[in-house]
């Protein structure tokens, strides 16, 4: 079979017309070290593809094709017959009664032609939120300074800010993704880069908080972590190594003392978390055992095996094993504590969490889901305006072909680890749910191509996770967008992410407030995006010509652009152009959802990330320039509660 019948079947599209207006053709080469990396694709005889029944009335299947009738159809959940029927038309009525959830549908037809396709049970929309309007503040996590953390934002520090968000009317907090990375070495501190989507940092633990730690077991700690507060960046590597210090000394008092409360409740836990939680503890107890990625150790641990595993578990590595699992849960139960908080204090969203659109190859996800994750292609995207050569975000995807052999299993695990204690969540790059751009390792990132991905039955998925966690879901649906994608993703009940900055028609005019979809949720800027004082100053232009980056935009360019804010807030009768006046404006949108950063709120010039660096920029290592317990002091309570009155938990005054 040649290489463009190959990559018909599993999806790949090597032609295609970038946003610069050119016709892009994959190399061959290129295209085969693509479609060597994905997995098998099924071709469904009787259906076209997964089949997603949306659990409303009564739902309705149309079927490609009959084969010899009758058809004969069976659905099965967990090995068990749940229901089971015939149709003698092109059509399949199913029971209004199925569960919801991640079924195998096995069809028959009277010849004995028999074929299983994953199927997706599905409510009919994902879970919409239960107010009108409301606003979140948005915070990067790391970046807090408190006068009793150990040199970065903790899960302590996150329960003050959600009674500090609670002060300022806000319906919650928003936070940088919470995915556990790799230790957090300088150079790996990306949140958006994860070594697993499926558990926590452990690194935003409050250490001191767990009750079996006591401050003689780290003399030196106290004393430690007032040095490694201080200064304008969080030093990842010092501060890392005194968290893991505190936590082995944490669980060790934890081995020998722990009531049998304790105990049952992390050993309930466990279970909870089983078989995944385990599998993580023996991947990075190996991880740190052995060098290189996980594709070079020895051949018996190249894939997950529950055998080998278990041997791990019980053998003299037993408790470093339980160790991950004791971390895992200390941050479980501290992160939950602060929803719980949330939810004490009457906020309708509480905690809004980010989920990365990739991991990395190296990590844990991609060892553990390695038919459906593929390590050898990156997610990225092609060429455009402001990054001519393409890019490569270096972060492995999941595919088609691996996740429809087990029903979506894997996508929905990684849904529910992020819902677990959120009450919104957004989807980073949410357009790859239709389609990922991927580039073969070793190849630059304008020889990539499009991965056509199963959107119905992922978007499936997500309304029906969403629904059984009660979590609002946010794709961030920036970007080129395809034809339809937004009105079906809305259709599913899954809100759009509106970024001011980037809402002008195409005379640069900045979009007014009808504008805006109630569905969504509208912010001024983003983590990736220069904060409102540094637009005002120009700031971020001067940082990117220094950094030898093009900045995008020239001085008249943005002279113009302060002047049509301008225009657009006179249109709307707001007079001044501060940060409270842009966002009155923003109040005013349908949206039902407002983020408002805290490095706005602060008057911060220097933004969190600068896209196209590593080193040149501190990115993800910035602090706060004021302590948690002094922000209020800092913020013109009255000019954001006049700002935020139609919004806010307690209104203006």
């Amino acid at each position: 079979m040649d290489l463009l019948a190959q990559a018909r079947i599993k999806g790949v599209q090597s032609e295609f017309v970038d946003a610069l207006g050119k016709l892009r053709v994959t190399d061959p080469v290129a295209l085969k070290s693509i479609l060597d990396a994905l997995p098998e694709k099924r071709v469904y005889r009787f259906v076209s593809g997964p089949v997603v029944v949306r659990a409303l009335g009564h739902p309705r299947t149309e079927l490609a094709t009959m084969g010899a009738p009758p058809l004969q159809w069976t659905l099965r959940a967990n090995g068990n017959v749940i229901a089971q029927g015939e149709t003698r038309e092109p059509v399949i009525a199913w029971p209004a009664d199925l569960p919801l959830g991640y079924h195998r549908l096995t069809l028959t037809d009277a010849e004995g032609v028999a074929e299983e396709v994953p199927m997706i049970v599905a409510p009919e929309r994902a879970f919409g939120g239960e107010f009108d309007r409301g606003w979140l503040l948005a915070v990067q996590l790391y970046g807090v300074r408190s006068e009793r953390n150990w040199g970065i934002g903790d899960f302590t520090d996150l329960a003050d800010l959600v009674r500090l968000a609670k002060q300022l009317g806000a319906d919650g907090v928003g936070l940088n993704p919470l995915h556990v990375l790799f230790d957090n070495h300088p150079a790996d501190c990306s949140p958006y880069s994860p070594n697993s989507r499926l558990f926590l940092n452990p690194l935003y633990i409050d250490v001191e908080a767990i009750p079996e730690f006591t401050a003689d077991l780290v003399p030196d700690a106290a004393a430690t972590a007032a040095r490694l507060r201080e200064g304008n960046r969080v030093p990842y590597a010092d501060m890392a190594a005194l968290k893991w210090l505190g936590l082995r000394a944490a669980y060790g008092s934890f081995v020998t003392s722990a009531s049998g409360v304790r105990r049952n409740q992390f050993d309930a836990f466990r279970a909870d978390r089983a078989p995944l939680l385990s599998r993580f503890a023996c991947f990075e107890v190996l991880r740190h055992r052995f060098t290189g990625p996980w594709w070079e150790w020895p051949s018996e641990w190249q894939q997950p095996d529950e055998a080998k595993c278990a041997e791990l578990r019980n053998g003299p590595d037993k408790r470093d094993v339980e160790f991950i699992e004791f971390v895992q849960w200390t941050a479980d139960s501290q992160l939950q504590a602060a929803k719980e908080l949330s939810i004490q204090l009457g906020m309708r969203v509480g905690l809004y969490l980010d989920v990365a659109v990739g991991v990395q190859s190296n990590g844990f996800d991609a060892w553990n889901e390695q038919a459906a994750i593929s390590r050898h292609l990156a997610v990225g995207a092609p060429p455009d305006v402001l990054n001519t050569v393409g890019q490569d975000w270096g972060l492995a995807g999941f595919n088609a072909g691996g996740l429809e052999a087990q029903s979506f299993v894997p996508f929905a695990d990684m849904l529910a680890a992020s819902m677990r204690h959120a009450g919104a969540i957004r989807i980073d790059h949410v357009l790859g749910l239709k389609r990922l751009y991927l580039v073969p390792r070793g190849f630059k990132p304008d020889n990539g191509a499009y991965v056509q991905m199963p959107f119905e039955a992922l978007l499936g998925a997500i309304a029906r996770e969403s629904t059984v966690h009660q979590c609002i879901v946010i794709g961030e649906d920036l970007g080129t967008v395809p034809e339809g994608f937004r009105e079906t993703m809305q259709d599913f009940g899954i809100w759009s992410y509106l970024v001011m900055m980037f809402e002008r028609d195409d005379a640069g005019h900045f979009r007014n407030v009808d504008f805006y979809r109630p569905n969504a949720l509208v912010t001024l800027n983003t983590h990736d995006l220069c904060t409102y004082a540094g637009w005002r100053s120009f700031s971020d232009l001067r940082v990117k010509l220094s950094l030898g980056l093009d900045p995008g935009e020239s001085d008249q360019a943005r002279w113009d652009a302060l002047g049509r804010l301008d225009e657009i807030l006179r249109q709307n009768g707001i007079s001044a152009n501060d940060l409270y006046s842009v966002l009155a404006f923003l109040s005013r949108t349908p949206s039902r959802l407002l983020a408002v950063s805290m490095e706005d709120l602060l008057g911060v010039i220097d933004q969190p990330n600068i896209p196209g660096t590593i080193d040149e920029h501190p990115n993800w290592r910035q602090r706060l320039p004021v302590a948690l317990d002094k922000i209020a002091t800092k913020v013109d309570l009255a000019a954001l509660k006049a700002a935020t009155r139609e919004r806010s938990l307690i209104g203006g005054s």
